[in-house]
């Protein structure tokens, strides 16, 4: 059920984390909606990406504040920038990698509830900053089982630029 009261959430209550070699600030959490959403604005290099993957319960919008993405929506492979609003309902095969040296975009989860999996997998931010470039890759069976806990279903590693 959708929040019935406002949430006004000021910069210095929100959390970040890095995800996957990316800076996501969780602008609005589901906790704050009661879960109908959640809101998160993300930092990425050239690189970054989301894994192949399926989310059973959650539509999701990409908004493309700052530089590119390429997208992979079922068969499709789109070029997003800055301005581009992209819809991935539930049940659809997508992905994202940044393709432009930075990119900023936010991710918006209708029900809210992707933040706890990303928390999971990530780590709090030590800044405001993208994470520290690790030559190791996220362990994708790990990733693969957290996932599934959440509804998410992991089909391939991400992209390439």
């Amino acid at each position: 059920m959708p929040t019935r009261r406002a949430v006004i959430s000021s910069e210095d209550e929100q959390t970040a984390i890095w995800f996957l070699g990316v800076l996501s600030q969780i602008r609005i959490s589901s906790e704050q909606t009661a879960g109908a959403f959640s809101l998160t604005d993300n930092l990425a290099r050239r690189g970054s990406g989301s894994p192949v993957h399926i989310h059973d319960d959650e539509d999701e919008t990409l908004f493309v504040l700052d530089g590119v993405l390429r997208v992979f929506a079922g068969e499709e492979d789109h070029t997003a920038t800055a301005g581009t609003v992209v819809t991935l309902p539930r049940r659809l095969r997508h992905a994202y990698v940044v393709t432009s040296p930075t990119a900023r975009f936010l991710t918006l989860h209708l029900p809210g509830g992707f933040e706890r999996f990303a928390a999971e997998v990530g780590q709090p931010a030590e800044a405001l900053t993208l994470p520290p470039e690790s030559t190791e890759r996220p362990d994708l069976a790990e990733v693969r089982r957290t996932a599934a806990q959440h509804g998410i279903t992991i089909l391939a590693p991400p992209p390439l630029p």
